[in-house]
This record gives structure tokens, sequence and C-alpha cells, in this order.
């Protein structure tokens, strides 16, 4: 079987209706990254940051797959499937899909913010005060700006090994996630899903840009895969 990997950003989550960075009026507009994305705003308001993701749990509970992350576990049936995804809903799992490496965390994950080897499972609010095994505070287990990224090293082998990469709902501007195809064989296909208009440029030759959304164009992508077209 072909192994495929799938890295997907927040534009296929988008499609199920969960904010991005850039939507208007949405979770992101009215905070600052740096006041709930950072371990400097952990230590300097752990209540807003709570809040900040109680609130995008929330949202997150209430939204389903929609027909791009369906497809993706189909796709299973032909193919070894590999999803690697920036996200941290809980919608690829939701799908079925079996092999999923979350770089950035969940948020249906906390961990102690004095080793965030120590996790459990949360689906309610979190509260400040509620501690750890380890006598520290749990916080969402999400990896902030200024953070490591500790799943790329698990994401490397699998993109070493592919022989085809689809790309979806990314700017690929976020790194190190957007320095993962430079670890694709040089004869791989990369297939990007993503309705903003592609660079102008790109020196890789097996490349092909879909400026459509991944509901949209997805069951025809498949359909060539398995055809080899």
């Amino acid at each position: 079987m072909k192994n495929i990997v799938v890295l997907t950003g927040a534009g296929i989550s988008a499609e199920s209706g969960i904010a991005t960075f850039r939507d208007q009026n949405g979770l992101w507009e009215k905070h600052r990254i740096e006041d709930v994305a950072t371990p400097e705003g952990w230590l300097k308001n752990p209540e807003l940051v709570l809040n900040f993701y109680n609130l995008r749990r929330q949202q997150a509970k209430t939204v389903k797959p929609n027909y791009a992350h369906i497809k993706l576990k189909e796709l299973e049936k032909d193919f070894n499937v590999h999803i690697v995804t920036q996200n941290v809903d809980y919608l690829h799992e939701e799908a079925g899909s079996s092999n999923i490496i979350k770089l950035h965390g969940s948020l249906f994950s906390r961990c102690s913010d004095r080793n965030k080897t120590i996790k459990a499972k949360v689906f309610d609010d979190m509260i400040f005060g509620d501690l750890a095994p380890d006598g520290g505070f749990w916080r969402p287990d999400i990896v902030w700006f200024g953070e490591a990224v500790p799943e790329i090293e698990n994401a490397i082998p699998i993109f070493r090994k592919a022989d085809a990469c689809i790309i979806i709902g990314t700017s690929m501007q976020v790194y190190p996630a957007a320095g993962l195809t430079q670890y694709l064989p040089h004869d791989s296909e990369i297939i990007i899903l993503d309705v903003n208009t592609p660079p102008a440029n790109n020196s890789r030759a097996k490349i092909h840009y879909v400026t459509k959304k991944a509901t949209e164009v997805l069951m025809r992508l498949l359909g060539c895969l398995k055809s080899n077209c």
C-alpha cells in the first residue's frame, strides 16, 4: 500500500465552524496572542488563559467532522494514511482516522505546568488552582508560541516514507510544521488544497495546487489517487 501523509491546518476545521486565527469577531480577535498563547501569558494571568481555552473547548464540542474529515478516514481503505495536524480540536479523531499526530496539542488534554509529560484528559472547564500529581498546576496541553514542538520528531519519519503528501487548509507559514515537506522523498507528490492563492514559483516539480475548499474537491482527488491519475 502507498504511504500517504496528510498535513492539516485551521482551514479544514473552519469548514466545520471552528474559528481560525484570522476570523473577525472570533475568540482570537478579542485577545492578544501574547496574553493567551504564550508561557509568559500563563505566568501573568493564568485565569485569563484558562477561560480562553475553556471557551475554545466549549466551541469545539459543538461541531462535527465535515465531509473532508470523513473522506480522509475512508482513504485508509486503499492506502496507509497518517494525519499530521496542527489543529487542537477532536475532529479527525471523531471522524475515525486511525493514525493521528497532533503537533500542537489538544483542547481535550491538560498537562502539568511543571512537567508537560504528565497529562490527563479534560472535557469540562478548567479551574486555576487544580493540581497535577507532581504538584504543578494543570494547564492546557497546547504548544504555545515560543515552546518546543515535541511531536515533530514523530512526524519526520512519516514524511520520509511518504509516496504522496496532501496539505489541507494551512498557509504553511508556521514552523516547524511548515518545514516537514523538506523531509519528503524527492519523487513524492505534494497536493495542496487551500482557498488562498498559491505562491508564484516552487522549485519542486511534483506539486499541485487546488484553490478550493477540501469539502468541494476531496472526493475527486481521492479518486485520482486510487487510479493514479
